[in-house]
């Protein structure tokens, strides 16, 4: 039988956790031993897992690149320890995704795959593999990364270092690094982190575009009433946004704005993902939601509302856009990184950054046509581009190609 290693920071949590969760369940349905190694978080898989490390370990990490910028380079005994997991499974593909988030050692870790014949599947869901220190640039519009990082403007945002700018070293270890394998192959989740990267130091690898693919047994629309008595929302116009982890990147502070202009009698926002402390510093008429791991609550959410905005600043391909379409509901976002790939004209409206003007313009104008004028269209995009059987086989094709 055929062996799967996939390596990420989580595990069936967030959007990478699950797309690593869902392409371990494909390759077991078509016959592999599926193993996933993880950093943090630890919930249920139908894979054999791996745990890198512990919290200790993490925290050490944390320090190290607050103190440093030396991130992904502390966790140097659970690498190690990793390593010899992976000499007793002896994977006929490791596949990587995140491999920052405190709780690996990269340079240890591709010295070793430098050294070994297995072939090598990279999914690029940020940007951090060709930067000196940052996971996205596109807030800031830096072009460093194109030839070499230096005095980063973004020093002080994930994964933050509070004293020393480390993000020359960073870049150089990196390339030479990440630019050692001969088995490598990248796997970008939309266009434009493809062209990203064919303007970055990886650009000769070979490169194959997956988009995200999500759960449409899950993500469908729902009936509102049956909803309703879950999430008692008055009779309003609901506008949705949803994060991890919520930020000015994100557009927080934007919607923020809109509440201070749209009509509170006629339009309720709800945003999921808040901690305590920002769900405490909400004007009174935004409803704040901690994150949750139910992903069939997030489908009623996504069900109950008018409109997704996704007013991000920068994103690679936002599985919440997908997720939203496949409810049934029409999406609305910045111009930004590969989040307008998700629309097109009878499933959203794509709108330039920070344009709080045009925001409540396409609010309007799809309010005007009613949330039933998108909603087929929408559901029918999403199951025929993101069904997640038709991506993660992607996957399965490739292993057995490289193989």
């Amino acid at each position: 039988m055929k062996k799967l290693l996939q390596i990420n920071s989580v595990i069936n949590s967030g959007s990478t956790g699950r797309i690593v969760e869902e392409i371990g369940k494909t390759a077991i349905r078509a016959g592999w031993d599926s193993y996933i190694a993880y950093g943090r978080n630890e919930r249920p898989s139908d894979s054999k897992t791996i745990k890198i490390g512990n919290a200790c370990d993490i925290r050490i990490h944390g320090l190290q690149t607050r103190l440093f910028d030396k991130h992904g380079l502390g966790s140097k005994e659970s690498t190690n320890n990793l390593l010899i997991q992976i000499e007793t499974i002896k994977p006929d593909i490791i596949h990587l995704h995140n491999i920052h988030g405190y709780y690996i050692n990269y340079e240890i870790l591709f010295r070793y795959l430098n050294k070994t014949s297995v072939p090598v599947v990279w999914t690029l869901h940020d940007c951090w593999s060709i930067t000196g220190h940052c996971s996205h640039f596109t807030f800031v519009d830096c072009q460093k990364w194109k030839n070499k990082c230096y005095s980063c403007p973004q020093v002080n945002e994930y994964p933050a270092s509070l004293l020393i700018d480390r993000s020359e070293k960073n870049f150089k270890l990196k390339k030479e690094l990440f630019t050692s394998l001969s088995n490598l192959t990248l796997v970008p989740v939309s266009s434009w982190l493809g062209d990203i990267i064919e303007k970055s130091f990886m650009k000769n690898y070979p490169v194959k575009i997956i988009n995200n693919g999500i759960n449409i047994e899950v993500f469908k629309p729902v009936n509102r009433q049956t909803i309703e008595s879950k999430f008692p929302l008055e009779e309003k116009i609901i506008l949705l946004g949803v994060a991890s982890i919520w930020s000015n990147k994100k557009g927080f502070s934007d919607f923020i704005e809109l509440s201070r202009i749209l009509d509170e009698d006629r339009y309720q926002i709800v945003l999921i993902g808040l901690t305590k402390k920002q769900i405490k510093q909400l004007p009174k008429h935004i409803i704040g939601i901690e994150r949750t791991e139910s992903i069939q609550e997030l489908a009623e959410l996504y069900s109950i509302s008018d409109i997704y905005l996704n007013p991000t600043y920068e994103d690679t391909f936002p599985t919440t856009n997908l997720e939203a379409l496949a409810c049934g509901t029409p999406v609305i976002t910045y111009n930004t990184g590969g989040s307008p790939e998700a629309l097109d004209d009878s499933t959203g409206i794509v709108i330039n950054k920070g344009d709080i003007n045009g925001l409540i313009k396409a609010i309007n104008e799809i309010e005007s046509k009613g949330k039933e004028f998108y909603s087929t269209a929408c559901v029918n995009r999403a199951n025929r581009l993101y069904r997640k059987n038709d991506r993660f086989n992607e996957y399965i094709e490739l292993y057995e190609k490289l193989l």
